[in-house]
């Protein structure tokens, strides 16, 4: 960024011997002064102006091209992620349209239906807000969990047992805190309380199946009681995935306890 020129007046008085009496002067009587200040002040504008120009760009295109930092700030996902975990999403996946496998970490847009039924809003101040995370601009709530259940997959979930897939128990022990204490067989079985709690059907009574349609997900949290996931809100678009948690880069750790010293005079 270049400095900003510094201007003088053309009508800045130069005093010689000859000058008559109140030559130099302005109307007021007062002599003329250089510019300089104002002339600074606006340079200084200029460059506050273009830093957050820049800033902004640079800021959007890296959110949106390469990466953001998100926030756990809840307990869906214990033990894998923790309430203030602070972890790293990248997006490059995305756009180069790299398959999304079993078992991968998304944060995404909840469905409408979560939301009670409000969409995504494409005002100006929103928009901006999702480009680029700036805490004083409009929030709009996202959700993290695990791939379950890719497209065309058959889903069932069996109380006190686990996740169902095509038939097949799928092994969770290594990321699950417990075993889920609710049975899923039909899309009529999918409904719950959302985060706005509002009680939710999205399939009705159907009894169909639930079989993941093509370009959509079931997620889940890992810990599966106490997770507002597909089994409450149904499949989630892949449209609204924002990105996959590749990186926990901060944690909060409780420090130690002290041993309790023991009063020597009892």
């Amino acid at each position: 960024m270049e400095p900003s020129e510094q201007l003088t007046s053309t009508r800045e008085s130069v005093s010689s011997p000859t000058a008559e009496p109140g030559e130099g002067k302005n109307a007021g009587g007062q002599k003329g002064r250089p510019q300089k200040g104002w002339a600074g002040f606006l340079g200084f504008c200029r460059e506050l102006v273009e830093l957050v120009v820049v800033t902004l760009v640079l800021l959007i295109a890296i959110r949106w091209a390469l990466a953001e930092a998100r926030y756990i700030p809840s307990s869906s996902m214990e033990p894998t992620l923790q309430i203030q975990d602070r972890l790293l999403v990248e997006k490059i996946s995305g756009h180069l349209q790299k398959p999304i496998h079993r078992g991968d970490i998304l944060v995404f847009y909840p469905p409408p239906i979560e939301l009670g039924g409000q969409e995504l809003s494409n005002d100006p101040l929103s928009v901006l807000g999702r480009l680029t995370g700036l805490p004083f601009l409009p929030y709009e709530p996202a959700f993290i969990k695990r791939v379950i259940g890719l497209p065309g997959d058959h889903i069932r979930i069996q109380k006190g047992i686990g996740v169902f897939i095509n038939g097949e128990l799928l092994d969770e022990s290594g990321y699950t805190k417990e075993r889920p204490a609710y049975n899923l067989e039909l899309l009529g079985d999918i409904g719950g309380r959302s985060s706005t709690g509002e009680l939710i059907r999205p399939y009705g009574d159907s009894k169909a199946p639930i079989i993941v349609p093509p370009g959509h997900l079931f997620m889940m949290g890992d810990n599966r009681n106490n997770s507002e996931d597909s089994h409450v809100w149904g499949f989630l678009d892949q449209k609204r995935v924002i990105g996959r948690a590749c990186l926990l880069f901060w944690r909060f750790l409780e420090p130690p306890p002290f041993p309790r010293v023991l009063d020597e005079n009892n």
